[in-house]
Formats: structure tokens, sequence, C-alpha cells
């Protein structure tokens, strides 16, 4: 049975919620940006950002469609420690929160986390950190992008490329006319569609189907989904609690926002949000599980969500999918694209070649480069090489090697630049190696293990002794 056999929603009627949207976000975009001249309230708001909408767009963020999408994925595949598993990415936010405070306490006039690694452990360690958080973010791009596509084209048999075309070009739209405060605005309001959608699918599977028929389905059909003892997904357990550390703890996404939310926010804001979203990939998760209850055609294990709510949900379902999953896509897209666009432009363009650019020069420099990102992501979307888990964590062994030297370089004087350097490579590498030897689901596990004791060794063997006021750079005098 084709896709468009299966397709709930009239792609008419799927473009024209997705041009409301588009819309929506656009003028968001523009109101929340407009008074927004200067560099800092472009690109961090003014380092002003309350509680209330710094729990929110840092729980928005986090609930990718990745996490919409992913989570039926893995729960389809490796059952209930798949949506287990994928629900300890809250760790990570929980463990960024001390981590928040302490980068506004020792940095209040950085950017990036490239600062952060320049100041504590030399160039050398910078470039490298710079490599690989530049290689997470595209592939994060990438498959965000993918995801839009997938998503179009499983409920309402949209092709791939247009559905993906439009989503992005919709990001990085209003990203480019609102900046960082467009972001996090428009954070707010998506989080409240992500949990309302889920709360509403979840309440009608089980008022449809059951806990019993669900259950009774699961045993007879694909019991291996009820083993608790299932090999692969207890490696993805603790291998995606390590990879969801390394994406918080390395990437600019994180780093802006502690940067710019106001003196003593970041904390509370991160520990909340890792609350509140916790227990989104078990619900989105437990969707999936409804799909041999039900006899659903899967023609591929990344449309198992949209494909299940719209089958049990009919056009209700369908339209709910599509409004929660446009909400988390956009959510982590804009920040992404602008987050991005503030690592290449202060640590490449401004660092390496534009050391005496003025704020205006910078903010423009800015918006070129999230309109050329948002080219280089579509690109890359349009060829669609993989599954949305398996890009994705082919990223996880690169930026769980930057844990410990992020960690560590954070409380502890003595780690040293060369330690550094050398877990960031050994255990990039040692990751990729387990991922192409044994699965996508043990790459970051290996990658931290080994960058764990690398730094602790090297810490060890040849101590360092950090002045942290070197961490207190100055802003630029531009």
């Amino acid at each position: 049975m084709s896709i468009q056999e299966t397709a709930i929603l009239e792609p008419g009627l799927a473009w024209i919620l997705i041009a409301l949207f588009t819309l929506l976000y656009v003028g968001l975009g523009w109101y929340f940006g407009r008074h927004d001249k200067e560099l800092d309230q472009f690109v961090l708001a003014g380092r002003r950002v309350g509680l209330a909408v710094g729990t929110a767009t840092a729980m928005a963020t986090w609930v990718t469609s990745n996490t919409t999408m992913m989570a039926p994925q893995l729960a389809y595949q490796m059952g209930i420690w798949g949506m287990i598993g994928y629900s300890l990415g809250a760790v990570g936010l929980l463990l960024f929160a001390p981590l928040a405070k302490r980068i506004r306490h020792l940095m209040p006039y950085g950017y990036t986390s490239g600062d952060f690694v320049r100041l504590r452990y030399g160039k050398l360690a910078w470039r490298i950190f710079l490599a690989i958080s530049l290689f997470y973010s595209l592939g994060w791009l990438v498959s965000l992008g993918m995801a839009g596509g997938v998503l179009t084209h499983a409920l309402s048999g949209i092709p791939y490329w247009q559905g993906m075309t439009v989503i992005l070009a919709a990001c990085v739209s209003y990203t480019l006319i609102g900046g960082f405060r467009a972001v996090i605005g428009t954070d707010f309001i998506q989080s409240i569609l992500i949990l309302v959608g889920l709360v509403v699918l979840a309440w009608l599977t089980i008022g449809s189907i059951g806990f019993d028929e669900i259950h009774t389905s699961l045993d007879r059909e694909r019991p291996e989904l009820l083993s608790l003892m299932m090999p692969a997904a207890i490696m993805f357990l603790f291998n995606n609690l390590l990879f969801g550390m390394g994406e918080i703890f390395h990437s600019n996404v994180w780093w802006t926002r502690a940067y710019s939310f106001r003196e003593g926010v970041g904390q509370w804001a991160y520990l909340l949000a890792g609350i509140f979203w916790a227990p989104i990939p078990i619900v989105a998760g437990f969707i999936a599980l409804a799909s041999p209850a039900l006899g659903t055609n899967i023609p591929a294990a990344d449309m198992v969500g949209p494909i299940v709510a719209s089958e049990l949900l009919g056009l209700t379902g369908a339209v709910i999918v599509l409004v929660m999953v446009f909400a988390a896509l956009a959510s982590s897209l804009d920040s992404l694209l602008a987050a991005t666009a503030m690592l290449v432009v202060r640590d490449l363009y401004y660092r390496h070649f534009k050391p005496h650019a003025t704020g205006e020069h910078l903010r423009t420099a800015t918006k070129v480069t999230i309109l050329l990102l948002g080219i280089l992501a579509w690109l890359l979307c349009l060829p669609k090489i993989t599954t949305l888990a398996q890009l994705l964590h082919f990223t996880g062994a690169f930026v769980a090697s930057t844990i410990w030297p992020i960690a560590a370089g954070l409380y502890w004087r003595r780690t040293n630049q060369w330690g550094a350097s050398l877990a960031m490579v050994l255990g990039s590498a040692a990751g990729i190696l387990a991922y192409f030897q044994i699965g996508f689901y043990v790459g970051a596990l290996v990658g931290a293990a080994v960058s764990m004791v690398v730094v602790l060794a090297t810490t060890w063997a040849r101590p360092g002794d950090f002045d942290w006021e070197r961490l207190r750079e100055p802003p630029p005098n531009h």
C-alpha cells in the first residue's frame, strides 16, 4: 500500500495549515524582534530573559521533531526501553542547570561555547571543538529538515522534498527577521502547542483502544517490544543518556541561552525544563505501541508516529500531529539556525578573519550565515540518505567526547589543554568505530567512556593550574 493511499490529510488542507503557521511565525518574528538594533539584542535578546520564557524556550527546543517522531520510531523498534531511554535525554537538561549558573558567573560577557573552550584550553582544543560542534549542528539541522519532509509526506502524501523545503524556508525567514528574541518568543507558544497536542493524542489513543488491547496485541505479534532484557535496547538506554548530555553540554544552542538568561535564572530554567520534558518521549513513544493492535501498514519506521495517530484518530489526529510536530520542528530549527550562525560568525569569521568588525557588520554577517545554513541544510536533506535515528546518533560519538572536557573545564583548575584535546579526538574516533562495528546505539557510550578516561588520566598525570579570571574576557569594543 502506497503512502498516498494511507495518508489522511488532503494535500490542499495540509498546505493551508502549513501556510497559516508560516504566516503566524513570520509575523511573530517581526513583532518580537522589531526593536532589536544592537548585536546583543539580536543574538542574545539583551541578556535579560526571565524564568517563564527561559523554561519554555529550553523545553521547546529540546522537544524537537526528532523527539516527537524518533521516540515512536524507537518504541516501534526497541519497545519499552526505546521510549524510556529517549526520555533520559532530560538528564542532560537537569545536569546542565548548575553548569548554566556557573557559565553565567564565570563568563558574563561570553557569546558562544567556543569562547569558553578557546579561553580555557587554547586554540588547538578550540579548533577541534569547533569541528565537532559544527559537524553536529549540521547533522541536527539535516535531521530536522528531513523530519519536516517525512512528516508532511506521511500525513498528506505531499512529496518529501516539497514539505522539507517549505518548513525550512519558514524557519529561516522568521529567524532572519526577528533574531534570538523571535526564537524564544515563538518557543513559548510552541511549547504550549506541543504539550497540549501530546496530551490529547495520548488520551484519545487510550480511550479508543485501551491498555489491555495494546498489551495483548504486542504480546501476540511483537513480544520482544515488551521485553526488558533486549540487549540493544539496554545499550541504547545508556547511550542516549550520554548522547543527550553531550548534545547539551557542548552545543551553542544551550550556551547562548545560558548567556541570555538574567543572572540567577539559568539554573532554575534548565531544571524545570528537564522535569517538564522527561514524560514527553514516553507519551510520544506510547502511540507507536498501538500499531500492532491496529494492523497498520508502516512503510518506514520513522513514519510510525504520524501514521498511527492519523489511522487511529482520522482527520483530527492528522491535524493535531501536523500542528504539534510543526511546532516542535520550528522550535528547534530556529534555535539551531541562530546558535550555529552565531558560532560561525563569532568563532570563525570574527576570530579568524575580521577581528575589527563592528557590531552592525557582525549582525549582518549573522543574518547572511542563517540564510546560507538554511540553503546548505536543504541541499543535504534532498537525498534523504538515512533514517532520523541513524543520522542523529552518528553525531553522538563526537558530542559525547566533549562531555568531560566541558564539565571538568568548568569546575577543575587542574584539567589541562592537551588532555582536553586528546579526549575529544580519541573519544570521537573510538565512538565512530563502535558505531560502525556494533551499532548506532553505542557510539555515544563508547565516545564518552574513552573521553572520560583520557581526561581523568591526563589531569592526574599532568595537572594544570588555570586562573578562572581568564574567562572574564571583556566584551569587544564594537
